[in-house]
């Protein structure tokens, strides 16, 4: 049997470099484990989306002779309030508590706000570092959801509206704009993953968007992920949220995605993913920690 690869070296990275070195960490992690760990490459880049203070801090990122094994998270909310903080490691090699400990270090020299961190419910490891430095547990609970392809609902249209993506609307603002400022897609185009025929809107007969969802392909680990959607309320309760997401669906599976995620904060959201063929697999908790 080959021996792990040995841990060589620690760096101090910063910015985009960051965050394609901690998209190798999370893709390495999701092969060792097909369902440990939170969150997926997708999501970290999807955080790159829009400008934040945390993105030009230095934070530590570990590598073995393969490339980046484990790295420290800590990233400042879209607006004011609390940063999250992260634990990054590919299972059997940096210690869960050496990252933590980083991890803590960097808060208390740049975060002024309060911290949270999100972890499975069974994952003792990382609640008892947090537990120990100060965070406790909420009563929030969300979910984890996964579907394989062949558990997929068929596409579901909605009449008077179409589905298109950035490659049939390039000349128009971004429809993510408004919630997310108007570098939103130059930034996304700095993402490795990103792919513009994922990133859909529902339309109207008059061309005005009444909502969007970005899906992400990880052709490394074979994952689709969602994140985010979101319908403009004036056109709620007609069936679009289903129509991007078994739309958005098909394309992932299309390009070649074996399996499918999506987590959720409300119950509503997640009756509508269940009813799209995904199957919760946690109970996700929120820890928070107040400011010092």
């Amino acid at each position: 049997m080959r021996d792990s690869p040995v841990v060589v070296r620690g760096e101090m990275l910063r910015g985009l470099e960051r965050i394609n070195a901690t998209t190798i960490v999370l893709q390495r992690a999701r092969l060792a484990d097909p369902l440990r760990g939170f969150w997926e490459a997708a999501d970290v880049q999807w955080w790159w989306a829009r400008p934040r203070a945390s993105d030009e801090l230095a934070l530590p990122v570990w590598f073995d002779d393969a490339g980046p094994v484990a790295a420290a998270g800590l990233t400042s909310s879209k607006d004011e309030g609390p940063w999250q903080t992260d634990v990054f490691v590919v299972p059997s090699t940096v210690s869960p508590g050496e990252i933590w400990a980083e991890t803590m270090r960097a808060a208390d020299e740049y975060a002024q706000d309060s911290l949270e961190m999100l972890v499975h419910d069974t994952d003792t490891t990382l609640t008892n570092l947090a537990r120990r430095s100060g965070f406790k547990l909420t009563d929030e609970r969300m979910g984890t959801s996964w579907m394989d392809p062949e558990q997929r609902r068929p596409i579901r249209n909605v009449s008077d509206f179409t589905i298109a993506d950035r490659t049939d609307r390039a000349d128009r603002p971004h429809p993510m704009i408004a919630r997310n400022g108007e570098h939103i897609e130059q930034r996304l185009q700095q993402c490795s993953l990103y792919d513009p025929t994922l990133d859909l809107s529902a339309e109207d007969t008059d061309g005005n968007v009444a909502g969007y969802a970005l899906f992400w392909l990880d052709h490394t680990t074979s994952v689709g992920l969602l994140e985010p959607m979101r319908v403009h309320e004036e056109y709620q309760r007609r069936g679009l949220a289903h129509m991007l997401l078994t739309n958005g669906v098909d394309r992932l599976v299309r390009r070649g995605a074996r399996r499918l995620k999506v987590g959720f904060a409300a119950e509503a959201v997640g009756d509508l993913y269940r009813g799209g063929g995904f199957v919760q697999t946690s109970v996700d908790r929120l820890l928070t920690r107040s400011a010092r």
